[in-house]
């Protein structure tokens, strides 16, 4: 039998990436998969793509109305939620001196409220229904550690680590396991923009830093999204019903905890 077999799960930032290779994955394994994003027309091709086991659906984790409103929908066209992944997320970095208010307003918007009011939103949902769920947050090595340029997008994932905590300890009193996934260097369309950053302010050539953090990971290379799926899919499944506000890395060694 499929680990997934008739779960209904909701996928925050599903579009593309890390999302879009969740999406793929929990289908394969037989849930049914709400892609969320600010990004309808990604989410609807992605979607449409995977048949009648997906919905695309809009949301903005930055507004609660936009929250409430997307994880209604998502109960309406599913049925339930018994699995939701708080994917959505935004990458900043500037030295310290040149941080900017309204960059570390917009990151946290994203990074973690919106990870602590989507959670909030469905965990209601799971306890009137009184469901079994399953909530999986994607922090980051760069919440284990600070970086000398990356200051808010570091805090941001420490944060999420600790929602995690806190919220693994009070949801599994209702039968809601919430757990996380630290992921190391994940390649992707992302890391151009990474790329470019660092190249300016280390003076690097186009590539250069992007080849020597592939370089440095002990498994010889970046990760890529598929890389994540194993971890996505056991955490979402009865196999890790013990496991409880745990975060996980999967970065290839590039951190022990």
């Amino acid at each position: 039998m499929k680990r997934l077999a008739g779960r209904r799960a909701l996928i925050t930032g599903g579009a593309r990436g890390i999302g879009e290779a969740f999406a793929r994955a929990y289908v394969a394994e037989g849930a049914m998969v709400a892609i969320a994003d600010v990004d309808h027309v990604h989410a609807a091709e992605v979607a449409e793509s995977l048949g009648d086991a997906a919905v695309a659906i809009t949301m903005d984790v930055t507004s609660q109305a936009s929250i409430d409103a997307g994880v209604a929908e998502a109960i309406q066209r599913l049925g339930q939620i018994d699995i939701l992944v708080n994917n959505a997320a935004l990458f900043s970095a500037a030295p310290i001196v040149e941080i900017e208010r309204a960059d570390y307003d917009r990151v946290f918007s994203v990074n973690v409220a919106g990870v602590l009011f989507t959670m909030q939103a469905v965990a209601r949902h799971m306890i009137e229904r009184e469901l079994r769920g399953h909530i999986i947050n994607m922090a980051s090595q760069a919440g284990r550690r600070g970086e000398a340029l990356v200051g808010v997008y570091c805090a941001s994932k420490a944060a999420v680590i600790s929602l995690t905590q806190s919220a693994g300890l009070d949801l599994i009193r209702h039968g809601i396991n919430v757990n996380a996934i630290a992921p190391g260097v994940v390649d992707g369309e992302h890391w151009d923009g990474v790329d470019a950053f660092f190249a300016c302010y280390e003076g690097k050539a186009p590539g250069e830093k992007k080849q020597a953090v592939g370089a440095a990971v002990p498994y010889g290379r970046m990760g890529k999204a598929s890389d994540l799926t194993g971890m996505a899919v056991f955490l979402a499944s009865d196999e890790a019903e013990y496991i409880v506000a745990q975060t996980y890395n999967v970065d290839g060694g590039n951190w022990m905890s």
